[in-house]
């Protein structure tokens, strides 16, 4: 029952100050307080009608004035986000005390490596200075001598050979727990800071590489919000994580103490590219726990080194060798897990051509690929199991990372291409540059939770799969692939992307060159479902605006649908792999559906330590950095380096067909993947430079006449004609020129003809104005691009090197064309005209507006024409 109290009594506790305002202080009975709970769960923040349609229908609160019933529910919500605050502040401040104490550890563990490595530098100082001392103190040499080989190699000891029993094989596993715990704890490995992995509680944890040691180690230590075990059985479950793992068969389980257990494991690993074979592992693994109640998991390869029975054999693959390796799991106070991870492998990079062997020697990839992967695995599965993940398209998190485990997985059966998978190659066609590999039998490959007869007419078929793989110089992935995403028209074509779409359905579509279609597609809408905690991975759907083709193609009037896996995007991870692939869905969108994953992969090699290769260029602003002091050179030459990478890109796509169009697919499908490598080469060429010191390209030496002669004719002709001083500056110096020219912000370009060695300026244009434009520019020997300043080349999408293979024709739309040759009997009369604002197109199809274009005849020394000038004032993207 209700009770009027004096206001000084309702000093206590948040609903008495709250309920000061109305004078009244209500103490509600047990019943009372159930009965407002159950609407609260149902609705917290009812309105004045329910609130008062509760009184009405609760006799218990008949007494209770409505507003007390809205003061009780204000409370309520109060509490309930205090208590939620409060809990929220207790999470950080134990994972901040969690993550302290591992900083604390770090820090005794580096310590004590410099400790050592004081005393072996002061040992190897005393050695130079007193030679003596290296042939009589002969203890104190072993020490040093060993100390070194140590840290330079790491080698693995050697065991004798033990004997296949369960005695055997719980030394071996004994010995790969301490090795794997004085890696992880331990100074066994000289272990680097990663870049750009900074620890901190919003951290994903700590990551360090291996310096000077056998094969290649990362380690990860960090916090995720699990109980040791649930993190032990998901680590355990490499396939669900682990996206290079294609199988893991545990063919031996021996129990040992403590209530552990050892494995006997065989494993096999994708190969990146289609350069390389794949990996297998014949592994033991121990799990165990410790003393203070951590949870162990380690693992070593089983050799002749360290003995324990011969694996099983893998004519395709080629054997790895897995150094102790593994994962200390320890409790948090308050729940949740510490978590320290070790990988160590040798991938006998020796087996691969030499330019992929960066790929197989760089601790940075393993990091990456492996060692981050779990750690980040975890962190997306606690996130799950608290509800932080919200769903996306009304489908649990679990199911969207089994598209996105699907999607991985598929590519890269298609980019291996096993022969136990059911593939096999298709003889080619005189041209090595693309592999067809084709499966008539892909029920294995698809699995069993997918209905392979939905992608298959009843006259047989299969699926057929083009690939080819390519170097890329000076190509940061992360944009290459963000370009890729995000521009999908520069590459794809829409025939081909209306052939895969239409397997899924009913009525397959011809296959594309078979006939020429009419129409085209509309843009591309991209609808995401879901992303990893760090963003470093997009799950999305893509629709394919579709407008129809021809009266026949009833296919290409409708949308068409792509899920699509994108991740690597970030231009700061160190060794990412970059990856971008697709496949083509119904509008159903059914759990279950087939997938046939297409797509990209780029991945870094590190970069070369000889210097840069001499390529093509048009550098006509080498003379840039004359003068521009040490301090100048040196920022342009470390971004020249961070960005002087090359990086291997992988290509795949797959088709479906029938037996009696096989042939005709194959020839589209080899076709359609060289068109596609000849679009990423000219993206690529156009994206290359887009970083600080890497504008330019390779230079050529100081003080290139070239470079000094252009700008002084380009300057000294718009004077003349104009009666305007192009650049206004005091100095007329050549290096001054060419720098104010090089960095002025409107976009000046210049384009001729070239035939036969010999400059023809005005053909084009006299050609356009006789025939008053009844002669395509395409038909005619359109002028090119011969030289443009730095806003010239952010205008046109594209770098010096590649400014060749842009014309004048292909940037200038029909408006532009005409009103240029309305304007050439002014050009040829006074030199120069004045244009109107207008439209034109990049390179890469964008349309580009300017506020007025100015066009003069550039004139050498004899004062005949040399070239015609652009200037495009205040340009920018529409």
């Amino acid at each position: 029952m209700a009770m009027i109290v004096s206001g000084k009594e309702a000093g206590k506790g948040q609903q008495q100050a709250a309920a000061m305002e109305t004078g009244k202080y209500v103490r509600y009975t047990p019943e009372q307080v159930d009965a407002l709970e159950r609407v609260y769960n149902e609705c917290p923040k009812p309105s004045s009608l329910k609130r008062q349609q509760l009184i009405r229908e609760c006799p218990i609160l008949s007494n209770i004035e409505p507003k007390q019933i809205k003061v009780w529910f204000q409370n309520r919500r109060c509490r309930e986000k205090q208590r939620k605050e409060a809990s929220r502040l207790q999470t950080v401040n134990r994972k901040l005390t969690a993550m302290n104490k591992l900083l604390m550890e770090e820090n005794d563990r580096l310590q004590k490596q410099v400790s050592h490595l004081v005393y072996e530098n002061g040992y190897m100082r005393q050695q130079l200075h007193n030679p003596s001392v290296a042939t009589t103190d002969t203890s104190c040499e072993s020490v040093v001598t060993s100390g070194q080989h140590h840290h330079q190699q790491n080698p693995t000891p050697q065991h004798p050979q033990r004997d296949a029993n369960p005695a055997g094989l719980l030394a071996i596993a004994e010995e790969t727990l301490a090795e794997f715990l004085s890696k992880a704890t331990g100074t066994a490995v000289d272990w680097v800071q990663m870049v750009g992995m900074k620890p901190g509680p919003d951290s994903i944890g700590i990551i360090a590489v291996s310096h000077n040691c056998s094969g290649v180690a990362a380690r990860a230590c960090g916090l995720v919000s699990l109980e040791p075990t649930k993190v032990a059985e998901i680590l355990k479950d490499r396939p669900s994580w682990y996206r290079e793992c294609r199988c893991l068969d545990v063919l031996t389980v021996i129990p040992a103490g403590n209530g552990g257990n050892i494995e006997l494991i065989y494993m096999q690993t994708y190969a990146p590219t289609t350069l390389a074979v794949a990996r297998d592992f014949w592994t033991l693994r121990y799990t165990t726990a410790l003393e203070d109640g951590s949870l162990v998991i380690c693992e070593r390869s089983l050799t002749p080194a360290t003995g324990g029975p011969a694996g099983p054999p893998a004519p395709n693959f080629v054997r790895a060798e897995m150094l102790p390796s593994g994962y200390l799991i320890r409790p948090c106070e308050g729940g949740g897990s510490m978590i320290h991870i070790v990988d160590h492998v040798d991938l006998d990079p020796w087996s691969v051509p030499e330019v992929l062997r960066p790929l197989y020697e760089s601790s940075k990839i393993l990091a990456q690929k492996t060692t981050i992967a779990a750690l980040r695995h975890l962190t997306q599965i606690a996130q799950e199991i608290s509800g932080e993940v919200p769903y996306g398209g009304g489908r649990q998190p679990a199911v969207l990372r089994a598209f996105s485990q699907r999607l991985s997985r598929g590519f890269n059966d298609a980019v291996n291409g096993f022969s136990d998978d059911g593939w096999s190659l298709l003889g080619s066609d005189g041209v090595e540059d693309v592999t067809i590999a084709i499966n008539s039998s892909p029920n294995k490959l698809l699995g069993s939770h997918a209905n392979p007869s939905a992608l298959y007419s009843t006259l047989g078929g299969g699926i057929l799969c083009s690939k080819a793989s390519m170097l890329l110089q000076n190509v940061p992935p992360a944009i290459l692939v963000r370009f890729l995403r995000e521009h999908r028209s520069e590459w794809a074509d829409c025939g081909v992307d209306a052939y895969s779409a239409a397997s899924l359905r009913a009525n397959p579509y011809a296959v594309p060159g078979v006939r020429a279609s009419t129409g085209f597609l509309g843009s591309q809408v991209i609808l995401p479902l879901a992303h990893t905690a760090e963003h470093e991975e997009f799950l999305e759907v893509i629709r394919l605006e579709g407008h129809g083709f021809n009266q026949d193609d009833v296919i290409l009037s409708r949308d068409m649908y792509m899920l699509q896996l994108c991740s690597g995007v970030d231009e700061n991870a160190v060794g990412a792999c970059a990856q971008l692939v697709f496949a083509p869905i119904d509008e159903s969108f059914d759990d279950d559906l087939p997938l046939l994953p297409s797509g990209f992969r780029v991945i870094p090699l590190d970069p070369k330590t000889d210097s840069p290769a001499t390529t093509r260029t048009l550098d006509l602003a080498s003379m840039l950095e004359t003068g521009s002091g040490a301090t100048a050179r040196s920022v342009n030459e470390t971004a020249s380096s961070t960005y002087n990478v090359r990086s291997v890109l992988t290509i795949a796509f797959q088709f479906t067909y029938e037996n009696h169009l096989r042939d005709n697919v194959a020839a589209m499908a080899r076709q359609y993947v060289r068109s596609v490598v000849a679009s990423v080469q000219t993206v690529a060429m156009a994206i290359a430079p887009s970083r600080p010191g890497c504008q330019i390209g390779v230079k050529q030496p100081p003080g290139s006449p070239e470079a000094h002669t252009l700008a002084q004719w380009i300057s000294r002709s718009y004077r003349t004609h104009t009666g305007v001083e192009l650049f206004q500056v005091d100095s007329q110096a050549n290096d001054t020129l060419l720098k104010l020219l090089w960095h002025h912000p409107d976009a000046i370009m210049c384009c001729s003809l070239k035939a036969s060695g010999t400059t023809y300026l005005y053909t084009f244009l006299i050609c356009a104005m006789i025939d008053n434009l009844s002669t395509p520019m395409t038909e005619m020997a359109s002028p090119v691009f011969t030289f443009s300043n730095q806003a010239g080349l952010d205008m046109l999408e594209t770098t010096l090197i590649a400014l060749q293979d842009h014309t004048l024709e292909k940037i200038l739309d029909d408006s532009g064309r005409k009103v240029l040759c309305s304007e050439f009997p002014k050009i040829m009369q006074q030199g120069f005209s004045y244009l109107p604002s207008g439209i034109c197109l990049s390179s890469m199809g964008r349309p580009v507006s300017y506020e007025q274009a100015v066009t003069w005849k550039v004139l050498n020394e004899e004062d005949s024409p040399h070239c015609l000038a652009f200037m495009f004032v205040n340009w920018s993207f529409v």
